[in-house]
């Protein structure tokens, strides 16, 4: 079926589109939505509005077969669906089996056409009801009826509902009829999601609704105003350079409270949503047609997530102006850093190519970057040797570590090292004056602990362990 705007209908793009972006008649092939993965959730409902109702009547009434509509309804509450991205003409999620097998699944809906949503627009315009509602950012229920007369079907009927899964059924699986169901919750949480899925984002359905309710207000009053475009309203409310705002500080009035922080980093999207489940190459993660690892690309998504709402509540924190700024990551730190964040096992590969180390050799990298970041791993990888006032600090602080000589024998290594006679024991003395238990390891130095500021208490854990 083919869509008006360049598209193949189902939310793909055909041999002439562009891959995303907005058009010159206003096309959304970048507008997207993305819901976290939820809780398993035995025996509780999938959903309680009138909307997420209807989804699931809709979905239930044209399926072909019950018995993957029953095994879908079991994965969706055990939790088995990831996150699910929602764009226009399609719904996507990595929906898991009980043995782990996961498979990406697509669940396609025709969007409506221009024409289509010129009449909904006209007809949501002549009712004053639904114009008011959709403007409050409400959906009533009865705007599905008259949207059908008006000849938009905005739920999905009989054969509306196409799937694609990595599974290769041919028709629905128990993996899309999770991800159906598990968008039953979503419109229950936001009724707009179904004209997403339909063509229209929340922001430009609203936007074009009030230009024609302006438009329209001026022809009862006999008067030509002035109708914003509705490109141009969008752009308006990008706003000011923040160099102008502060020059006019004096004559403004007070900024508002900045929003509370958010409790999680944001969810990343889905990736490669437009790639036939085909294409992709499961063993690599890596996507044939692009040569982009997927895999690699969404763990610097998260990644990216966390760390920009880690410098927000840095830069909200009280006195952040006086704290000094964080030394900038070497490409092997960065490397480790990254490392400690997933266990991907491929991935993991991958960063210790890029890092110049042996797979051996991250997973230590990997163990004291979790112990204390970029300090604990200077203290694994590098050899230093402190400037004779420090190594004096160093040495009377052993010497009055413990009490008797009842302290271990400790043999001087250098490099701010010293090793336990008769164990596998091993201090070393970080550049910020702390120490740090390492015990051996399949003949390697591991890291064994937190540091501390005390070498008897660093080694405490290290020596009753051997």
């Amino acid at each position: 079926m083919s869509g008006t705007d360049g598209t193949d209908g189902w939310g793909g793009r055909d041999g002439g589109g562009s891959q995303g972006g907005r058009d010159s008649r206003g096309g959304e092939g970048d507008i997207e939505r993305t819901f976290a993965a939820q809780a398993p959730a035995p025996g509780r409902g999938f959903a309680h509005t009138w909307w997420g109702r209807a989804w699931l009547k809709a979905l239930e009434e044209t399926a072909l077969d019950g018995a993957p509509l029953a095994k879908g309804r079991r994965h969706a509450r055990e939790g088995a669906v990831g996150a699910v991205t929602v764009r226009p003409g399609r719904i996507t999620a990595v929906v898991q089996d009980r043995d782990g097998t996961a498979y990406r699944s697509d669940v396609l809906l025709q969007r409506l056409s221009e024409e289509e949503w010129d009449r909904f627009l006209d007809m949501a315009v002549d009712r004053a009801g639904h114009i008011a509602a959709l403007l409050d950012r409400e959906m009533p229920p009865h705007l599905v009826e008259d949207a059908a007369a008006a000849g938009v079907e905005l739920l999905p009927g009989i054969g509306d509902l196409e799937p694609e899964c990595g599974c290769e059924a041919w028709d629905h699986c128990a993996h899309s009829a999770a991800l159906c169901y598990q968008m039953a919750g979503l419109l229950d949480q936001d009724p707009f999601v179904l004209l997403l899925i339909r063509g229209r984002s929340e922001r430009r359905l609203l936007d074009e609704l009030h230009v024609r309710s302006v438009a329209r207000a001026s022809r009862a009053a006999g008067t030509e105003a002035e109708v914003p475009d509705t490109e141009e309203t969008v752009a308006d409310t990008v706003g000011v350079p923040a160099v102008t705002a502060f020059a006019a500080r004096d004559i403004l009035p007070p900024l508002p409270a900045p929003p509370p922080l958010p409790r999680e980093p944001g969810q990343p999207p889905a990736l490669d949503t437009e790639t036939e489940p085909s294409v992709a190459d499961s063993s690599s993660g890596t996507d044939a047609s692009s040569g982009v690892d997927v895999n690699a690309l969404e763990l610097l998504a998260a990644d990216a997530a966390a760390r920009a709402l880690r410098m927000l509540s840095d830069a909200l924190a009280p006195d952040h102006e006086q704290q000094p700024l964080e030394d900038e990551l070497t490409l092997r730190q960065d490397g480790v850093r990254l490392a400690a964040a997933t266990s991907d096992t491929r991935l993991l590969v991958r960063l210790a190519v890029g890092t110049g180390r042996q797979r051996a050799e991250l997973d230590l990298a990997v163990r004291a970057w979790r112990l204390g970041g970029a300090a604990a791993l200077a203290v694994l990888e590098d050899e230093w040797t402190p400037e004779p006032e420090a190594l004096a600090r160093a040495e009377a602080a052993l010497a009055t570590a413990w009490e008797d000589e009842a302290g271990p024998r400790l043999r001087a290594l250098g490099a701010g090292r010293w090793s336990v006679a008769d164990a596998s024991a091993q201090l070393r003395y970080g550049h910020d004056g702390r120490w740090w238990p390492y015990r051996k390891e399949h003949g390697r130095w591991a890291p064994a602990g937190p540091a501390a500021h005390d070498p008897a208490a660093a080694l405490a854990e290290v020596l009753s362990e051997g």
